[in-house]
């Protein structure tokens, strides 16, 4: 059977007659018998609650609606802050609380001015972080700039561009100093006759001792076979031990600058044919010699072995191989005009020929053709091929230039 709704207001009072406590109420709290207090909601009895509805069993503690309305309510051992405590303390915290501008304004322009004036702390922080990182980043280009040489500026072609004069001056002068070159290196000065000359078994024997000059003996023979077959490097292998171990030797070191010079070894060539012609006191390679000195643009060399051929007076077959050389030098620098000069100097078509009238010839014909001399080039081309067909490319030097 259904309790009747006891009124609302009414303490409900237990079976041993002591009342209820509503909430967190204590045992000594008596609020609720002051006059004019407010009943509380959570002492509704067990069962059936006003409007129908079922109500909340004691032994579950107080309702919804009495722990909202006892939070509100100060609590003993403790100062609770009230609604107003805590709208002074958001705002507290809020940083529009900063006024900016006349008084006149108003409060709330006041206001709207402070917030207008306010900046984040991060966005402060950030905007700290990216100064320093610029500045940083300007300091590290700076020092790259100061590390890194400074490019030459181009020249501007109006202001800073020498007059016409001085350019033929400036290429004039780096003209002679091509023709000049390196000053020639110093050298001994020839005998007025060569150096006898001994047997290489000999003189390997006297060098080396009895056992080991019969074993250079015998390579420097097979060097020798190898340079006259052309294989040049078969040559250089069998010839090396006899330099290293008998360097006085003058035919070793001929043979060996000789080998260099066909292979195309000019620095190494001109070593061993220097040493050659101190050992030796003779000319006889000199024009091998100025043409490894040629090739690496030691004019100054050139002319001075020249010279050295001219006062020896050798054979005429050595003159003429030298003078080709030098006339060579002398085209190579530009100077074609001293170059045909050289070789026609004392020049007249044999009618026997001998091989360094017809490489005379084809070297004449070589710079009448560079010198756009056509027609004297195409007869003393057609001079050559009719004794020597097969020197050089002379057949197709004709043809050219038919």
């Amino acid at each position: 059977m259904l309790m009747p709704p006891r009124p609302v207001g009414l303490a409900a009072v237990s079976n041993d007659g002591s009342r209820s406590r509503r909430g967190n109420q204590k045992p000594n709290d008596h609020r609720s018998s002051r006059p004019g207090s407010k009943p509380g909601r959570g002492g509704a009895p067990k069962g059936r609650g006003q409007g129908g509805k079922p109500g909340r069993s004691q032994s579950q503690g107080p309702s919804k609606e009495a722990r909202r309305e006892n939070d509100r309510r100060p609590q003993r051992g403790g100062s609770r802050r009230n609604d107003r405590d805590e709208r002074s303390g958001r705002e507290e915290r809020r940083p529009d609380r900063d006024l900016a501008g006349p008084q006149q304004w108003g409060r709330i322009a006041r206001r709207g001015a402070g917030n207008m004036e306010y900046e984040d702390p991060e966005t402060i922080a950030q905007r700290e972080e990216y100064k320093q990182r610029k500045s940083e980043r300007a300091r590290r280009d700076a020092e790259r700039a100061a590390e890194t040489p400074e490019k030459p500026k181009r020249p501007h072609r109006e202001l800073d561009l020498p007059a016409a004069p001085d350019l033929q001056r400036q290429a004039s002068r780096a003209v002679a100093r091509g023709r000049s070159g390196a000053p020639a290196r110093e050298r001994r000065r020839l005998p007025g006759r060569p150096h006898p000359v001994k047997d290489p078994a000999v003189a390997l024997k006297k060098l080396v001792g009895e056992p080991r000059s019969k074993t250079l003996g015998r390579r420097l023979h097979e060097g020798a076979k190898a340079f006259e077959a052309e294989r040049f490097a078969d040559a250089r292998t069998a010839l090396g031990p006899v330099v290293k171990e008998a360097p006085e030797l003058p035919e070793g070191r001929e043979l060996m600058g000789l080998i260099l010079y066909r292979l195309g070894k000019w620095k190494e060539a001109i070593k061993h044919l220097e040493s050659f012609r101190e050992l030796a006191g003779s000319t006889e390679q000199h024009p091998v010699l100025a043409d490894a000195h040629r090739a690496l643009g030691n004019w100054a060399d050139v002319d001075a072995l020249w010279a050295e051929l001219g006062e020896a007076s050798p054979s005429a077959e050595l003159v003429v191989e030298g003078r080709i050389v030098v006339a060579g030098a002398k085209a190579d620098q530009g100077d074609l005009t001293s170059a045909i000069r050289l070789l026609e100097q004392n020049w007249k078509p044999p009618k026997r020929p001998m091989g360094h009238h017809l490489r005379r010839a084809y070297a004449l014909a070589d710079l009448y053709d560079r010198a756009g001399r056509a027609p004297r080039a195409r007869e003393l081309f057609s001079w050559v091929a009719g004794h020597a067909p097969d020197l050089a490319d002379v057949q197709q030097r004709v043809k050219a230039l038919s």
